[in-house]
């Protein structure tokens, strides 16, 4: 299915589903590409949270969720039960583990 607004694809845009803030898309895109990895969970929880399903993959894949699952869980709220069965993931544990810390123990 096509993304609910063409418009989403323009960076000075402002999503619907950023409702609370007035960041736009190229801010959102910014956020997402964050090296650290809490800022990136943060965006990509609200994205995910907020954005109609067929929204999300105009600005993640799959892979960039799972990668950021663990830190992810907390920002989900009610989506996260859905969001585990669709792509697979283990059900998240509620409240969630403290996410490993950068560079701890040779992880990111």
């Amino acid at each position: 299915m096509p993304p609910t607004s063409a418009d989403l694809g323009h960076d000075e845009t402002r999503p619907y589903f950023l409702w609370w803030t007035s960041a736009t898309v190229g801010d959102l895109r910014a956020r997402l590409s964050d090296p650290d990895l809490d800022v990136r969970a943060y965006w990509m929880g609200a994205l995910l949270r907020e954005a109609n399903t067929r929204d999300v993959w105009l600005f993640v894949q799959p892979n960039d969720i799972h990668a950021l699952w663990p830190r992810l869980i907390r920002h989900l709220g009610r989506s996260r039960d859905m969001w585990a069965f669709l792509l697979q993931l283990p059900r998240p544990e509620w409240p969630p583990r403290p996410p490993p810390t950068q560079g701890s123990h040779g992880t990111t």
